[in-house]
């Protein structure tokens, strides 16, 4: 049996008299990659808040790899990568490496000397993205899907177990989008890696994802990725409260090898 690492039990949180998450129960076992879809609005960013120790519940129970999140101390164990990593600026005087570096900061102190474990750490982290390349590069040079690749580094340096993604696709080009899929792909089924991937294009991503989270408030469906394309559009869009298409791509492979 998998090891669930995220347990919300009843979790609401209001803002004076709005609720904005109403008694979420949610559990996200190791392994899974989880899309958490929802319109602007709906509560994703306050769920985001709680998962990462930034605000408390204020009903219910959460837990993080089996602790409850008042005591949970051990933050290394989740990678975040936030929406705009990449409204970087331009001029700012640092390497790819050193931005994927300083990821471990928290770890080692702001001017500590990096062991040889930390530097192997960092290349590691930089090779599992695919910019090896790119490390020595300022990365204010880089185009927008880059950028996110070494702020994806940059959350694996510390070798978390779970990565939380905040729709990291924002402003960059469609071809882009689908290479940054395939890397989260990757981590999660060669490396065992969990993900959280909050997220508007659900069709793109649907085939990659293991399940799938609706939230509009309250959760309107949470299953595995198949139920969740089997559903229709009528039914989504009563989550939504307006219509939606899921664009659903055809990933029949032809020729009947993977």
């Amino acid at each position: 049996m998998a090891k669930p690492i995220i347990e919300m039990k009843d979790i609401s949180y209001s803002y004076g008299q709005r609720n904005v998450i109403d008694h979420i129960h949610l559990t996200v076992e190791e392994g899974n990659f989880l899309a958490l879809v929802g319109p602007n609005g709906s509560g994703k960013t306050t769920l985001l808040k709680c998962l990462l120790g930034l605000i408390k519940p204020q009903q219910g129970e959460l837990k993080l790899f089996g602790t409850p999140v008042s005591k949970f101390r051990d933050w290394d164990q989740i990678g975040f990568v936030s929406q705009k990593a990449n409204s970087f600026n331009t001029g700012f005087p640092a390497s790819v490496y050193e931005v994927v570096a300083s990821g471990l900061t928290a770890k080692i102190g702001l001017f500590k000397r990096m062991s040889k474990q930390d530097k192997w750490q960092v290349e590691d982290a930089i090779r599992s993205v695919g910019i090896q390349d790119l490390k020595h590069q300022n990365i204010g040079e880089l185009s927008g899907g880059q950028q996110q690749r070494a702020f994806i580094a940059r959350a694996l340096v510390s070798q978390p177990k779970l990565l939380i993604l905040d729709e990291p696709t924002v402003g960059v080009d469609q071809r882009t989008v689908e290479g940054f899929y395939q890397l989260l792909e990757t981590l999660n089924k060669e490396k065992g890696m969990s993900l959280i991937l909050v997220t508007h294009d659900v069709g793109t991503v649907s085939d990659k994802v293991t399940h799938v989270a609706c939230l509009n408030q309250t959760l309107h469906f949470h299953g595995d990725a198949e139920a969740f394309d089997s559903m229709d559009d009528q039914a989504l869009s009563q989550f939504y409260g307006h219509d939606i298409q899921v664009i659903h791509h055809d990933h029949h492979h032809h020729g009947g090898h993977e």
